[in-house]
């Protein structure tokens, strides 16, 4: 077992093309000897939005606070909020869009070794 202070754990950019004020910390990866996933946490600044992007694994994502949407292929938009959990599927294109006045926060958990919106 491990616990890992959060606060000891700096957020970096999201360097990815197309990502706008969007900072990622990476909670739990495959460096603290996770097998299966890893646990990362967005912070999304108002008007922000993460890469618009695919790939073949899933996410799940738990929104912590603010508002956005999650925006899809074909105009598709999902609104969320506090307390919504969110599943994107293999290939299924995305980005999350910060639509409030305040950050928007959420859990992202992902297969580890995945170079996802860094």
């Amino acid at each position: 077992m491990k616990v890992i202070p959060s606060s000891q754990i700096d957020f970096q950019p999201v360097t990815a093309e197309g990502a706008q004020g969007a900072c990622i910390k990476e909670l739990i990866t495959d460096r603290d000897g996770a097998p299966t996933f890893a646990m990362r946490l967005f912070e999304i600044a108002p008007g922000g939005n993460t890469p618009f992007h695919e790939h073949p694994w899933e996410h799940e994502v738990f929104i912590l606070s603010g508002k956005g949407e999650l925006r899809g292929r074909d105009g598709a938009v999902y609104p969320l909020q506090e307390g919504d959990a969110v599943l994107v599927l293999p290939n299924e294109a995305h980005t999350f869009v910060n639509t409030g006045q305040q950050p928007l926060r959420l859990l992202c958990m992902i297969p580890v070794q995945q170079p996802c919106c860094r």
